[in-house]
């Protein structure tokens, strides 16, 4: 069971669920609720960890899969922290433009430029 995800033939859709749809779902509005109290951006990276242990947690209670595995965390850690990267980026760049806009136009969904 201390291998990694694709081991066991349902393991990538446990993967799937914890952590990419409940993770993704929790760290998506981890990362919008940073951006909209404007703290910094290093304050996800604490989020993230606690965050990882969550998502860890579950796969742990409700598949029996290995609790604290380094490779297991650091895939989860990576993906819950991209996640809530890209939740971050589109509300700053959104809050950017409308809080700015003789300042910043928005150039994309994550990015934001100043007008010149």
């Amino acid at each position: 069971m201390d291998t990694f995800y694709p081991a066991e033939p349902h393991a990538f859709a446990v993967f799937l669920f914890a952590t990419v749809i409940l993770g993704g779902a929790a760290s998506w509005a981890t990362g919008r609720a940073v951006a909209l109290t404007w703290k910094p951006l290093w304050q996800l990276v604490f989020y993230m960890g606690l965050m990882t242990l969550a998502v860890r947690f579950i796969h742990y209670a409700l598949f029996h899969e290995v609790f604290l595995s380094l490779q297991h965390v650091g895939v989860d850690f990576v993906v819950l922290a991209a996640i809530a990267w890209l939740g971050y980026r589109q509300t700053r760049s959104t809050q950017m433009q409308s809080q700015y806009p003789w300042l910043f136009r928005r150039t994309g969904l994550i990015s934001w430029q100043r007008r010149s």
